[in-house]
């Protein structure tokens, strides 16, 4: 199974990053990086076609807002919260959320479509968002594709002793979850500060 997953990455391994990146999984452009470092991929290629995944991701996003106003808060009711902060973050920060929002764990997606809600230029945003994916792409590529050798070492040993590396990457997932967490209540009770 695994050798099959490898042969679809080395033959289709550009549309499979492309439609991985739609999805904004940074583990799809690790593994650009390291098929870079490797030799399978081109770097160069490798950052365009993810920059191109991700700016098309959040072009959905955004035009899901755009024109869904009413679906949104309909189905999205229980992510109202983070619609505020999007919101928050939006009128404090500008446009520069826009660039910044692919690293923003829990609100990636909820970012594009409460600006697409907003009256904010459609053009203005996707100029933003092509230049900020091509550097998230960049960014998340680069480290892979210089230390592909190092990862795929690690990588062996997490195969071969699991029982450490499970524990280990979970709490490295648990502190990330805990880190936004803490960071979204921030923000909501910054906002319920102002407005009370």
């Amino acid at each position: 199974m695994e050798e099959l997953f490898i042969g679809w990455l080395k033959e289709y391994g550009y549309v499979i990053l492309f439609l991985w990146a739609i999805l904004e999984g940074e583990m799809g452009l690790i593994m650009g990086g390291i098929m870079s470092h490797t030799g399978d991929m081109e770097y160069f290629m490798t950052v365009f076609i993810a920059g191109l995944g991700g700016f098309a991701g959040d072009q959905i996003y955004f035009y899901i807002g755009r024109f869904n106003k009413g679906f949104i808060q309909r189905k999205l009711h229980s992510q109202r919260r983070k619609f505020a902060i999007a919101h928050l973050l939006l009128k404090k920060y500008g446009w520069p959320i826009i660039f910044v929002q692919r690293y923003m764990y829990g609100l990636r997606t909820v970012i594009p479509m409460s600006i697409g809600i907003t009256k904010y230029s459609g053009k203005k945003f996707a100029i933003i968002n092509l230049l900020s994916a091509w550097v998230w792409a960049a960014i998340t590529i680069t480290p892979a594709y210089l230390y592909g050798e190092e990862i795929l070492t690690l990588l062996a040993f997490a195969k071969a002793h699991w029982y450490f590396a499970l524990p280990i990457a979970g709490g490295f997932l648990y502190g990330i979850y805990t880190y936004f967490h803490k960071l979204e209540r921030y923000f909501l009770q910054k906002r319920n500060g102002r407005f009370s």
